[in-house]
């Protein structure tokens, strides 16, 4: 049993590679760790608000990014828009025949708009959009909805991130320069 195993296996593996599969952190003829230096050559402009700060700080971890402008090759500019709509509506008869109505869940729609900037030429190399979604309830606590609608929004956030970090690397993947 045990060398059918290993026949399939090596089958398996030649396939794989006829497929034109390569992983992603690994750029076709760069040198060993080109994809973490590119990623780690960026600096991310601060974002404002508090979501933007969480997004910012994101990014800054999964990139393992420069801490400061001076010195870094890209710079990522992030422009970050949010809209909140009810979309849970509960009605309750109240004494004197009146109707009351109140939200009880919330969606919050992030949209993130980022550019990569080559800071030798100052241009723009790469840009995209990320939108993340983030739902929560309405409580009886005030307070417990905002923590509620605050960890919905943190979470989309780092979805945002990670999305953004992958569509980065894909981008270096596919032909940009490797930064040595």
């Amino acid at each position: 049993m045990r060398p059918l195993a290993t026949a399939a296996a090596v089958m398996l593996a030649g396939f794989g590679a006829g497929c034109g599969f390569h992983p992603l952190y690994a750029i076709p003829n760069a040198p060993s760790g080109s994809m973490q230096r590119n990623l780690g050559s960026i600096y991310v402009e601060p974002v404002p608000d508090r979501l933007g700060y969480e997004l910012r700080n994101n990014l800054i971890d999964l990139l393992d990014a420069q801490p400061r402008p001076i010195g870094a090759r890209y710079r990522l500019r992030v422009t970050l828009s949010e809209k909140s709509e009810a979309i849970g509506v509960q009605s309750q008869p109240a004494p004197g025949g009146i109707t009351q109505t109140a939200i009880t869940r919330y969606n919050d729609t992030m949209t993130a708009e980022y550019e990569l900037v080559d800071t030798a030429t100052n241009t723009v190399v790469n840009r995209g959009v990320e939108t993340g979604l983030s739902a929560y309830n309405v409580l009886a606590s005030p307070y417990a909805t905002l923590i509620g609608q605050q960890d919905a929004d943190r979470h989309a956030a780092d979805d945002m991130a990670d999305r953004i970090r992958i569509d980065l690397a894909v981008y270096f993947a596919q032909g940009a320069k490797p930064h040595k």
